[in-house]
């Protein structure tokens, strides 16, 4: 969010293992979700499978291309993505394995926002909106690390001092959910009992990246592209919000993305902590542009949840942290125990801020 160049305290780097904490889906959970929406199915005029909103959504990209013939295609298009979800290590790897054809990155973008938008609904963090003084449950979220994170923040400090704390910060979020935001904004407002304009102010002072982008803009961010944490888009705006999904491809094209700012961040900061991140192939690489020599290994320690990693990749992984990413192996801290809040604390006084 911030333009600031600063060396970080502190750089969270957030797979669909830390959104789990707040009933959000792993990865492979949004795999199954992605293929129920995509099995577009009817039965003469009647859907017979397959979620609706996204049906009428392609309805409206192929009349709006002036093709609405071309409607068939692209319920191929998203069979195909269905029956492939099983086989495919991720939807993100999918696209990518099939970056040459434009309606499986539109389908599958489709398809992301609709079933993130759902499981926002469905979380830990949602709000009825249905009374202005409702609020997020946080006594559900004592146990996560979204808490312990807050925690972290706001740990001997009153909220006039907070800027400084949080440009010490960034966060590199590899979800497609707004979690983070949602969760910081609100918690703000009730810890220091501030408004939600003085909440805002704060967390400008946060640098948050989205490689892949996310499902919209939180109200209190942006009136482009908005939509409330867990709302109920309408098949035209679906089709715009699917807009703000990225494929790896365009997350790491210099040109139309931060990754130039995000491998700035990780790269100078004084220590890393990876939550939930299954440390894929692609996404290592969209974090440590790989060195055509090994790097020169720098005193950053990294601290990482691998829980469900076998031991022998978690030992692969330390040495690509290490060759890739210059980290002294003696201090990368890789725990197949521990989960995300746990982490945090096992290592609070190694992660505290000062």
């Amino acid at each position: 969010m911030s333009d600031s160049k600063s060396i970080k305290s502190l750089v969270l780097v957030v797979g669909a293992g830390a959104s789990k904490e707040a009933n959000l889906p792993t990865g492979a959970e949004l795999k199954h979700k992605i293929a129920t929406a995509l099995d577009v199915r009817f039965k003469g005029y009647e859907m017979e499978r397959g979620d609706d909103i996204v049906a009428q959504a392609l309805n409206i990209l192929t009349r709006n291309q002036g093709r609405p013939q071309d409607i068939n295609a692209y319920i191929q298009t998203s069979r195909l993505i269905a029956s492939a979800m099983p086989q495919a290590q991720s939807i993100d790897n999918f696209i990518d394995s099939h970056k040459k054809d434009p309606r499986i990155a539109q389908c599958g973008k489709l398809a992301i926002t609709r079933c993130i938008l759902s499981a926002e609904t469905h979380s830990l963090m949602m709000v009825d909106r249905s009374n202005i003084y409702n609020k997020i449950n946080f006594t559900s979220l004592e146990p996560t690390w979204f808490n312990a994170f807050f925690q972290l923040i706001v740990e001997n400090r009153d909220h006039e001092e907070l800027p400084e704390r949080l440009s010490k910060l960034a966060v590199i979020s590899f979800n497609y959910d707004r979690c983070i935001e949602h969760f910081l904004h609100s918690s703000f407002q009730n810890y220091y009992g501030i408004s939600s304009e003085q909440a805002t102010a704060l967390m400008s002072n946060l640098e948050i990246y989205h490689p892949y982008g996310t499902v919209g803009a939180l109200p209190w961010v942006s009136q482009a592209q908005r939509i409330d944490y867990g709302g109920a888009p309408h098949s035209q705006q679906l089709l715009e919000l699917s807009n703000n999904i990225r494929t790896f491809t365009e997350g790491t094209d210099a040109k139309s993305s931060d990754i130039v700012a995000i491998r700035n961040v990780i790269q100078t900061a004084k220590r890393v902590v990876f939550l939930g991140f299954a440390f894929h192939q692609l996404n290592l690489e969209l974090l440590y542009e790989r060195p055509s020599a090994p790097r020169s290994a720098r005193a950053c320690p990294v601290y990482a949840t691998a829980v469900g990693i076998s031991e022998s990749d978690a030992h692969i992984i330390r040495n690509e942290l290490h060759t890739v990413g210059g980290h002294e192996l003696n201090q990368i801290f890789l725990r197949r125990d521990l989960k995300s809040g746990d982490l945090f604390r096992e290592y609070w006084r190694s992660l505290s801020l000062g």
